[in-house]
């Protein structure tokens, strides 16, 4: 049910998007070139005229009003999903009257006003068609059923009927261009230019100059059955050490793909004579095949390698493949990250003091009372301990912030990946909450210690309060509380450290993913600039910031050593016990608002200087990336766009029967004939 409303909301959005013209009720509808432009595909399929799809226009307009609503288009776009869809439209386009049925007299109708001038008349009292239709006395009507079956072999008896029409003499061949005109009249949609090019060459493949009937029936039982031909090509390919293949491998496995024999010899030998028309080896790749697989090939092998070779040179900024470039490019990224990283962690280091000196406060304690808030805080740490103390314990915190950051966005893009569908590019809310936390519970097997030895260097600070004069504080290095902790003891806490962080992410990585699509409406047309990213980034942090503050809370006086007179706790419900009684509720966001104005400028700081470094310092070979980001800023696939794209390919393939009748089948339409 999901996935139908969700389909049915983005054929809205397209539908809304192409719509141009609304009546007094403000309801929307699409003209045939509304209509046309929403439908048909782009540059890929030139050779389909725009003007053939009116023949989707004409089934969409169902009552005929020269304009198509929005229940129209979901109908249409309905019966462009069915697996039998092609067959759907050919049959609506011959039954002209929507009966159900189609009569001898609309499928002549039909078919002739359809055909351009210059094709070879059929003849519609041959002895095939009365097979389907009985005879000229006694013609019943073709049930959806029936006419699957006589438009399914319709091609091949106009391949027969104008190989009869070529071959005069009935000597059973036909002249190179003959076969020319014949084959471009049912399959030149299918067709590259190079293999229409060499059409004529097809004599080759016997003696004389002459194709013959055999020959042509096998051309065109190749190009029917393409997606076998390449489903059987790339299984030889694949199984091939060299990756390439002889037509011996290609009989082999065109065998074991069916259970019958898919291919003859003389068609393993048409696959071949096209695909080989630059090298006569007999063994042939992938690339050589690509020219009579696909339609839009337009250039000669040789044309494609140095022009490959142009685009290297024009363009140095495209990616090189292979596992040793993608360690280096993965080692660049982590070195800038580790850089943004640390520079945002800098930034707002004092911040985060303040915040861990907060809340460690003990307010029921005797004396211990040093700060009002956050900005006395501030004050005192510069007064007592200089401007140097707002930075104490940054250097565990430089050292652990590129692992962190690493592992972090890792498994949140990981995770992501695993819940996106692969239809629509769409991906549930609670699955983007789960990718988050688990992003969160993954970093903690860094932040943990990390957060234990920067705490107990930012509070040594408050020791100078209680010291006598002239007295000077014992001054304990990273170094030192590592060995004096242990293993065991940096993950003193951790509980607590989850308890932050999974939420922390699961709120955050949401919260930006929707700030970035629905309020500065990322997608493929619209890409993010580096203030829009900075605010998606800053206002996500607010909320997973403040709401995590009560675990920060406890997590900071778990672990932070206690000095005499302090109150101890024995995990996380023993503190919350005891801040909650000792201290109010309150206590658990003490802060808080120095934990919001510390996560969210870090977050902006980091990646605008990641994206000032893909700038300024670009790895070799890949020029500058303006719209670089991290792994978290990468948009879903626009849902919508995906829709536009399996429309117009739908759509494409809604036209295979009749394009395959003639490739100018709809150029000539009934209502142009007659205008």
């Amino acid at each position: 049910m999901t996935d139908s409303v969700s389909r049915l909301e983005q054929c809205r959005r397209t539908f809304q998007k192409y719509a141009s013209i609304e009546n007094e009720q403000k309801e929307k509808f699409m003209t045939r070139d509304d209509f046309l432009s929403a439908v048909v595909p782009g540059e890929d399929f030139k050779k389909i005229q725009r003007e053939q799809f009116e023949l989707l226009y004409r089934i969409a307009d169902r009552a005929n009003k020269g304009a198509i609503s929005f229940d129209d288009f979901v109908i249409f776009e309905d019966l462009l999903s069915k697996p039998d869809a092609e067959y759907e439209v050919a049959f609506r386009v011959f039954d002209v009257e929507g009966t159900g049925k189609v009569t001898f007299d609309q499928f002549k109708s039909v078919l002739s006003s359809n055909m351009p001038a210059d094709a070879v008349p059929f003849d519609f009292d041959c002895d095939w068609l009365k097979l389907y239709i009985g005879s000229k006395e006694g013609h019943h009507e073709l049930s959806y059923q029936e006419f699957t079956q006589l438009i399914k072999g319709l091609q091949g008896e106009r391949l027969r009927q104008e190989f009869k029409h070529y071959d005069k003499d009935q000597s059973g061949y036909i002249a190179p261009e003959d076969f020319k005109k014949i084959i471009l009249d049912v399959a030149k949609h299918k067709l590259s230019d190079d293999v229409i090019d060499h059409l004529p060459t097809l004599c080759n493949l016997t003696s004389g100059n002459k194709i013959s009937f055999s020959s042509v029936v096998a051309f065109h039982n190749v190009i029917r059955n393409i997606d076998m031909v390449e489903l059987v090509i790339r299984k030889a390919i694949e199984n091939s050490p060299d990756q390439k293949i002889t037509k011996t491998d290609f009989m082999k496995y065109a065998h074991e793909a069916s259970r019958y024999t898919a291919f003859t010899p003389m068609e393993a030998d048409v696959v071949f004579h096209f695909a080989g028309v630059d090298d006569d080896s007999g063994v042939l790749g992938l690339d050589d095949f690509a020219r009579i697989l696909d339609p839009r090939w337009t250039t000669s092998h040789k044309d494609l390698n140095e022009k490959s070779e142009k685009l290297h040179l024009d363009h140095p900024q495209q990616p090189r493949h292979g596992a040793l470039w993608q360690i280096v490019e993965s080692a660049y990224s982590f070195t800038l990250g580790s850089i943004a990283g640390a520079v945002g962690a800098t930034a707002v280091y004092p911040i985060d003091l303040v915040k861990t000196r907060m809340q460690n406060q003990r307010s029921k304690v005797v004396g211990e009372l040093l700060y009002k808030n956050s900005l006395d805080c501030f004050k005192k740490v510069v007064k007592n301990e200089g401007f140097a103390g707002l930075y104490r314990g940054l250097g565990p915190q430089l050292v652990g912030v590129a692992p962190e950051k690493a592992i972090k966005l890792t498994v949140n893009d990981f995770v992501r990946s695993q819940f996106t569908s692969k239809n629509n590019g769409e991906i549930k809310f609670w699955q983007e909450m789960v990718a988050g936390g688990a992003a969160g519970a993954s970093q903690v097997v860094f932040t943990n210690p990390l957060e234990i030895v920067k705490i107990r260097l930012q509070i040594q600070g408050e020791q100078l309060k209680n010291l006598s004069p002239g007295e000077a504080a014992p001054r304990r290095s990273a170094v030192w509380i590592v060995k004096h902790l242990g293993i065991v003891g940096l993950y003193k806490g951790v509980s607590a450290c989850l308890l932050r962080d999974v939420p922390f992410s699961a709120i955050y990585f949401p919260a930006y993913a929707h700030l970035k699509k629905d309020l500065f409406k990322e997608g493929p047309d619209h890409k993010l600039k580096i203030t829009e990213l900075l605010m998606a980034g800053a206002i996500a942090g607010m909320p997973a910031a403040y709401f995590t503050t009560p675990a920060d809370v406890i997590k900071t006086r778990l672990q932070v050593e206690a000095r005499k007179g302090q109150t101890t706790y024995n995990g996380i419900f023993d503190a919350a016990r005891k801040i909650f009684h000792e201290e109010g509720f309150k206590a658990f966001f003490k802060g808080g608002p120095a934990r919001i104005f510390r996560s969210s400028p870090q977050f902006g700081v980091t990646l605008t200087v990641y994206e000032l470094l893909h700038q300024f310092v670009p790895l070799p070979g890949h020029g500058t990336a303006a719209n670089t980001t991290t792994t978290t800023t990468t948009a879903v696939a626009n849902p919508t766009k995906l829709l536009e794209q399996q429309i117009t390919l739908r759509s494409t393939n809604a036209l295979k029967m009749l394009l395959d009748l003639d490739y100018r089948f709809g150029v000539y339409s009934p209502t142009k004939k007659n205008a």
